[in-house]
């Protein structure tokens, strides 16, 4: 038989029986168009993750601070200097795999945890202050390590930081609480050269970051700004965009929007030797410092070179620690490899109900069908071209529930989107398109097999008999 006569009738078959055909067919369509969507929030969902794992630095990044002398050293524990600016020095002279080094002392308050932060920071202006900030004292080579994007003004350089003066950095919900945030004031407020107290200390801000916002964040904001202004009547509250709304990785961009950047020798001569009167003693230790390794490939040398070097400056005390953003980068791939694995069970499901569906109404059809193949066989059709014509017709049904669930599966993620909005945006893919319709062809398959066996095994007089 001529394989495309064989498709030829198969569809003529399936347009006898439109409605019986449709609902045949609506097993594969939710399969396949099920399997796509989930594919779909799945790769969203990495894209998400990932984007926040480079937002705060990415791989390369890694956090050395202090950790507790291991037992065997607790004789030198008072020779213990915790990190210094000595280690920067030293890891830039003599650790060629590390490709940035920077330093970082910090008083925080609460909201996100301070994490070695000595002392509180109150950031105000006027009547306004902030409730959550990130005060950092950090080098102009922050930008870089944290993934920082300077939008208006500029970051302070060497000069500021050798004379300690005292400008800042700050972060747009910095700006939204101190001076309005857009969607208040109906304007962007651009407020270089502005000053803003912080723990009762004048400081010039001289430079703003862009704002950080998941692409749910950003949606939302773009969605209110075009609604029209509500009259508010209950208490005000301010709340800056990106501050994590979005979901569970909105965070990192809602701690970026909330820091603020002062140069190392005002954070360390102003908030850090006494000079505020927080502080008794001056203390000269780095709350961590952040190094970035030139290749990931050689992360582990890297951090061996680093560690030989920090030895050598601590006298061999090891106080310090390393620690990387692996374990995120494991967690993401793990969290996204069961995400797969439940989507791909529940489709495999659907498309298995969908098999079914179709072996059943292949059977029937047969049944209906057994004097045309008692015919069929009687005046030349071999067993193997029966085989083949019923393998095709099942084939054909799979194929066109297969295309019919791809199309529907663009409809299916503006509808779960719609119903259930997750934090990025859902990515059909050609891969996961392509692996669903091949599915769809295998159930095809695996369908016709018994029906094609049964058909072919009839018997052309008793089937000619058969009424």
């Amino acid at each position: 038989m001529n394989l495309l006569n064989a498709i030829s009738i198969g569809l003529k078959e399936i347009w006898a029986h439109k409605f019986r055909s449709l609902l045949t067919m609506l097993g594969i369509i939710l399969g396949v168009s099920s399997l796509v969507a989930m594919s779909a929030l799945v790769k969203g969902m990495e894209n998400g993750m990932k984007e926040a794992l480079i937002a705060i630095g990415g791989l390369e990044k890694v956090r050395v601070e202090e950790q507790d002398i291991p037992v065997e050293q607790r004789h030198l524990e008072d020779q213990a200097v915790g990190c210094t600016i000595h280690d920067v020095y030293a890891l830039q002279r003599s650790a060629p795999l590390i490709q940035l080094v920077t330093p970082e002392m910090r008083i925080s308050s609460g909201g996100f945890g301070g994490g070695g932060g000595r002392g509180s920071t109150i950031v105000s202006r006027g009547v306004r202050t902030v409730r959550e900030v990130r005060l950092y004292g950090t080098w102009p080579s922050a930008l870089e390590m944290n993934q920082h994007v300077i939008e208006h003004g500029r970051m302070f350089n060497e000069i500021d930081d050798e004379n300690a003066w005292n400008v800042c950095v700050i972060g747009t919900n910095i700006r939204d609480q101190l001076f309005g945030a857009p969607e208040e004031v109906g304007e962007e407020i651009i407020p270089i050269g502005q000053y803003l107290n912080i723990n009762n200390q004048p400081f010039r801000i001289i430079g703003m970051f862009q704002r950080y916002e998941s692409e749910q964040d950003r949606k939302l904001r773009e969605l209110e700004k075009d609604q029209p202004k509500q009259v508010q009547t209950g208490p005000e509250r301010r709340r800056g965009w990106g501050s994590g709304r979005g979901g569970p990785n909105s965070w990192v961009y809602g701690s970026k929007n909330s820091t603020i950047y002062i140069p190392l020798n005002t954070m360390w001569i102003k908030f850090r030797s006494g000079g505020s009167g927080t502080n008794a003693i001056p203390d000269p230790r780095l709350s961590s410092l952040y190094i970035k390794v030139a290749d990931i490939e050689l992360l582990e040398p890297a951090l061996q070179q680093a560690k030989n070097v920090m030895m050598h400056t601590h006298k061999g005390v090891e106080d310090f620690a390393f620690q990387t953003q692996e374990n995120w980068s494991e967690n993401i791939t793990t969290a996204i490899r069961n995400a797969r694995m439940s989507g791909g069970f529940i489709a495999a499901i659907s498309l298995l109900v969908g098999g079914i569906g179709i072996m059943n109404i292949m059977l029937a059809s047969i049944t209906e069908r057994i004097r045309e193949i008692g015919i069929r066989k009687a005046i030349g059709a071999t067993h193997v071209d029966v085989f083949i014509q019923i393998l095709i017709e099942s084939i054909v049904i799979a194929l066109l529930g297969g295309l019919t669930g791809l199309i529907t599966s663009y409809g299916l993620v503006n509808v779960l989107t719609m119903l259930s909005p997750t934090e990025n945006t859902p990515v059909i893919t050609l891969p996961a398109m392509a692996i669903a319709f091949v599915f769809s062809a295998l159930v095809g398959v695996l369908a016709g097999l018994v029906p094609a066996f049964k058909a072919a095994k009839l018997d052309p007089i008793q089937a000619l008999r058969y009424e």
